[in-house]
């Protein structure tokens, strides 16, 4: 124990000091949030062959695959601040195990709900790998530039695990079974459990104040049952229907009530006036916008490739790899365009350029066309991670030094709860459309036509039973509805986008490499030189007690003329590049 403690010790410190272990570091930090953002998306081109084997109804679909992404982004909060008093490092290595052991399960799972409590299970893994990543990667980048290229290979790394998923799981389930999808993480964790603990370093925060249990766990609730109000109205139950109001209403009460505890708290787990500044709640709001359309649309467009354009799972996954492509190039190339552009010009036109490639996958029919999906695709894959890196560098560099912390809590919680929602949304939106189509099929009885709106899939399976010409009735009406629902969806998606675009002209139009930290500096050392003015008028007062007209010119001493610069220095290797303030 004593000699991991002093190998993470060591290597800490070179880290800081610049040597090359920092980037072995952040390989491990990259590979673990690879496993994250791989599974929230490795189950989707899975989706169909889960349908025809586990059989489940459309609210459990739902959840199959919203569960993961919903679960991790309702812990963030708790194990991120959790990290912060035991140990990062610690907390990190304990996710990798349960992670392990939620995929285990869930590529056994032989029902719905041990699927979606497996499911859930690898969200709390999820949870305790993705705060420490960011937190750890902070802590060993002490230089601003190194930072900034650090943190556009990390968002790159997300964006890619998202859309790498689709790829990997469908090959793995034309050439397996959907189980093996979960079971692909268990190689990477037998190498991330003992590599993390020989390299990564042991980080923690500053542990003020005791640690807000019931905060985090109303924070948790809150979420779940804000997102479940809406899985509720995706499922066709009104809005005033108690399993809809009901979840809303306490999810929203939640809520409140843990802003207002956080606001009441000498040390609360988040420091809510960092939403007072509008370039950060901006940018927390254009994650969430954005993450909502990455993987919301993904899910449906992996169901249209499979189900209306009858690709294989493994061609499915060739057909997202341009916007992996695309992805890599936006995050490789984003810090360079930051501070070229400033903040406000990235992300809104990361924004509009998202909303073209939506706009035009809307001439997508129930044919091929091979060049339009692939336009499409590099446009949403380019656009979207543009506006990512933009928002949540901003986010970053808005917070100050000391809250750092609980601002890596809150983005990630957003990128999280947009997928979550995302799914939730979007799939909601679609169910909207497709299901009523269905309810009256000339030839199809009630019952086959009801069974048939919970999904294509199972529309697919309820007309091969029917046979003939109410079969075949069937199928094409649930086709024609699900590409309605389609395009209905994405001019939706467009909408949200355009919408994002308006609130990027809040943040800043230019980046400037001051934080908080220079100003507190610059008010320290502005009281520091009237004190010592006042003490220079005092000696110049004489016995007599006649005063004689001072001269501060003369007097000034030079080192306030160099502090200025020792001050920016320090200040900038404490913050990530592409600091932005208006």
């Amino acid at each position: 124990m004593s000699g991991s403690t002093t190998a993470g010790a060591r290597l800490r410190a070179a880290g800081v000091r610049g040597g090359a272990n920092r980037w072995v570091v952040l390989v491990v930090l990259c590979v673990s949030l690879l496993l994250v953002a791989l599974d929230a998306t490795v189950l989707h081109v899975a989706v169909p062959a889960v349908t025809a084997d586990l059989r489940p109804s459309g609210v459990e679909l739902l959840w199959i695959v919203d569960a993961y992404p919903l679960v991790c982004a309702a812990l963030l909060i708790l194990f991120g601040t959790l990290g912060d008093r035991v140990g990062r490092r610690r907390v990190l290595l304990i996710g990798y195990a349960l992670f392990g052991v939620a995929s285990a399960v869930a590529a056994l799972a032989d029902t719905p709900l041990v699927l979606i409590a497996a499911r859930a299970l690898l969200g709390v893994g999820g949870a305790m790998i993705m705060p420490a990543t960011l937190s750890i990667l902070r802590d060993v980048f002490p230089d601003r530039r190194e930072r900034a290229m650090a943190i556009g290979v990390w968002t790159a790394v997300a964006a890619i695990g998202a859309a790498l998923g689709p790829v990997l799981g469908g090959f793995l389930v034309e050439h397996f079974w959907w189980g093996s999808v979960f079971l692909v993480n268990l190689p990477l964790l037998a190498l991330l459990l003992p590599l993390g603990r020989l390299v990564l370093p042991e980080s923690k925060g500053c542990g003020d104040g005791p640690w807000d249990v019931l905060g985090a766990l109303m924070a948790a609730a809150g979420v779940l049952g804000v997102v479940f109000g809406v899985k509720r109205l995706g499922a066709g139950e009104g809005p005033l229907g108690p399993e809809t109001l009901g979840p809303l209403c306490v999810g929203a009460a939640l809520l409140v009530l843990f802003v207002r505890r956080q606001r009441r708290r000498a040390h609360p787990l988040i420091d809510m006036r960092m939403f007072a500044r509008p370039t950060f709640s901006v940018s927390v709001g254009c994650i969430v916008l954005a993450m909502l359309a990455l993987v919301g649309l993904e899910l449906i467009a992996v169901q249209y490739l499979q189900l209306v354009l009858g690709l294989s799972p493994l061609e499915t996954g060739l057909r997202l790899l341009p916007l992996t492509f695309a992805a890599m190039a936006a995050g490789v190339t984003g810090s360079v365009t930051l501070r070229r552009v400033g903040p406000r010009r990235m992300v809104a036109w990361g924004f509009v350029l998202t909303a073209g490639a939506v706009l035009l996958l809307v001439l997508m029919g129930q044919h091929d066309r091979p060049g339009l999906l692939t336009a499409g695709f590099v446009l949403l894959g380019f656009g979207l991670q543009t506006t990512l890196f933009g928002a949540y560098e901003s986010m970053l560099s808005e917070a100050p030094a000391d809250q750092a912390g609980g601002a890596a809590a809150i983005g990630e919680t957003s990128y999280q709860l947009g997928a979550g929602m995302g799914i939730a949304l979007l799939g909601s939106v679609m169910n909207a459309v497709y299901a009523p189509a269905l309810a009256s099929v000339k030839g199809v009885p009630a019952s086959a036509g009801s069974a048939a709106s919970d999904s294509l899939g199972e529309a697919y399976e309820v007309a091969a039973r029917l046979g003939g010409p109410a079969g075949e009735s069937l199928r094409m009406a649930a086709r024609h509805s699900f590409v309605h629902g389609l395009h209905v969806t994405l001019f939706v998606s467009a909408g949200l986008l355009l919408l994002g675009a308006l609130a990027a002209l809040r943040l800043p139009r230019i980046m400037e490499c001051a934080s908080h930290a220079p100003q507190e500096t610059r008010e320290t050392r502005e009281t520091h030189e009237a004190h010592e003015a006042r003490e220079e008028a005092s000696e110049e007062v004489p016995e007599s007690g006649e005063t004689r007209p001072s001269r501060p010119q003369e007097r000034r001493p030079p080192h306030p003329r160099r502090a200025p610069t020792a001050a920016r220095e320090s200040s900038e290797a404490a913050v990530p590049a592409g600091r932005a303030s208006r």
